[in-house]
């Protein structure tokens, strides 16, 4: 009966509505101004007043169905709020903004399944994850920094949205990951760029409050051990923040290649390296794509008592993707691949972001698993750079759920299908951007018959309705 609800809310809504999908190169573009504003005055009055101001307006519909009778949930959340940046005084400017959200109909998030014992994994996250029973009157303030623009170099301080490969926005609820420190950008003519920091506060996703770096980690649910126990490094962790480095280099026409690094001290350490080339083909482009990852623990990883560590890996971890793809200004599509070594676990906190491989498709990660492959094709259309509609569908094969050493969330193999709609409205709806997202997916290991490796897994349906207005 509520698969039959979600596909009807699916046929319904998918004649009217969509939102925003952030590539991980991109520049975090959640307001309307992308803040190129960098006039400056003759006065600090003038620069404060001569300041743009932008809205964003959010309402996001989440609902989950699973198998037979685990409990299924669903969330309606609203949301708003404002963001002020000041012109360019000597090159300095400051900006701040800020979001809150109410519920507006949901189910009880706070309620466990009782099969599985299990939590509510998706709606939970468009409000506090750390206070379940409070959905309402939620707000942080995300931005409060300094910037100083010369020429092709940009140095901010203070609390921001940066996207990158390791920490980015992954915004796929009501607010985005906001990280806190010093970040610079700067580029030496056209074929080398450069950005970096450190940062020492992290505003996760779903939360409503500023941590420090070693805070961050374990606010979301931790998975078990390499031993199956319940992991125990949340509030265990120590770091002094976290280190990021970038260079891209496009040495040719179609070529780039990234190098990024981040070290977050005395616990790991990982490296990537990333090359992209496309090629004019067919009245479209042909690209392809190759990536690796290099990482390892640093010190005690994180904790002198080793059931406390965020990492027991002895031996480094390596990742190897490649992609193959054509695209033209209608369609997009593309075959992408991914390998995890069976040396350990790939770690990543995933309060920090998304991963980076070529095989993500939303609502799921491969963080946290070894000996995993997965392939995914992808196909998007787009008319008239307004609408659009992809198409992905992806096979990741994992080791058994009972195989701890590699397997820290119990996640068993699996097929995974989204079709994911999104339209940017015009005339008298201009400003207002929609989305709906329906995510299918099927078991295709052993699960023991046991309902925690099935809640929130597999043999599950997730619908997403967005709607988005920014000024």
């Amino acid at each position: 009966m509520r698969q039959n609800i979600l596909t009807g809310m699916f046929l319904l809504f998918a004649a009217i509505l969509l939102a925003q999908h952030q590539d991980l190169q991109e520049k975090p573009k959640l307001w309307q101004s992308d803040s190129k504003l960098v006039i400056d005055t003759n006065s600090l009055l003038a620069a404060f007043k001569a300041g743009t101001v932008n809205g964003h307006f959010r309402y996001f519909l989440s609902s989950t169905d699973n198998t037979g009778t685990l409990t299924d949930y669903y969330a309606n959340a609203v949301g708003g709020g404002l963001r002020y940046e000041s012109a360019a005084f000597h090159g300095f400017s400051m900006g701040v903004s800020g979001f809150y959200i109410f519920d507006a109909g949901s189910s009880d998030l706070a309620k466990k399944d009782a099969a599985s014992g299990q939590a509510n994994r998706y709606e939970i996250g468009l409000f506090d994850v750390t206070d379940p029973e409070n959905l309402n009157e939620i707000n942080r303030v995300e931005e409060f920094f300094i910037k100083y623009r010369k020429a092709a170099t940009r140095i901010t301080f203070g609390r921001q949205l940066i996207n990158t490969p390791f920490i980015n926005l992954q915004d796929g609820r009501m607010r985005p990951t906001a990280v806190e420190g010093v970040w610079l950008e700067t580029s030496v003519g056209m074929k080398h760029q450069f950005q970096g920091g450190w940062l020492y506060g992290i505003a996760p996703r779903g939360t409503s409050k500023w941590y420090s770096t070693a805070a961050s980690i374990g606010i979301f649910p931790s998975g078990v051990n390499e031993s199956g126990a319940k992991s125990d490094y949340a509030g265990n962790l120590e770091t002094s923040g976290v280190a990021l480095f970038n260079y891209q280099f496009k040495p040719g026409k179609g070529l780039t290649l990234n190098v990024w690094d981040v070290w977050v001290e005395n616990v790991f350490n990982s490296a990537l390296f990333q090359l992209d080339h496309e090629a004019n083909k067919w009245s479209g482009k042909i690209y392809s794509g190759a990536q690796f990852i290099f990482q390892q623990k640093i010190s005690n990883g994180g904790a002198e008592e080793s059931s406390k560590s965020f990492t027991s890996n002895e031996k480094p971890v390596y990742t190897f993707g490649m992609r193959v793809g054509y695209k033209n200004k209608v369609w997009d599509h593309s075959l992408n691949f991914n390998r995890i070594s069976e040396s350990g676990r790939y770690l990543m906190p995933r309060e920090w972001g998304r991963d980076p491989f070529f095989t993500f498709i939303s609502r799921e990660r491969n963080e946290g698993f070894g000996d995993l492959t997965a392939v995914v094709v992808k196909s998007t259309y787009t008319l008239k750079q307004r609408t659009s509609l992809q198409l992905a569908y992806g096979y990741f094969s994992l080791p058994d759920v009972k195989n701890y050493a590699l397997n820290k969330y119990g996640l068993p193999t699996y097929t995974q299908m989204n079709i994911d709609f999104r339209h940017k409205f015009k005339g008298i709806l201009n400003g207002f951007e929609g989305q709906i997202l329906w995510v299918v997916k099927w078991n295709q290991g052993e699960t023991y018959d046991t309902p925690k490796f099935i809640i929130h897994k597999v043999d599950m349906n997730l619908l997403n309705v967005v709607l988005n207005f920014r000024f």
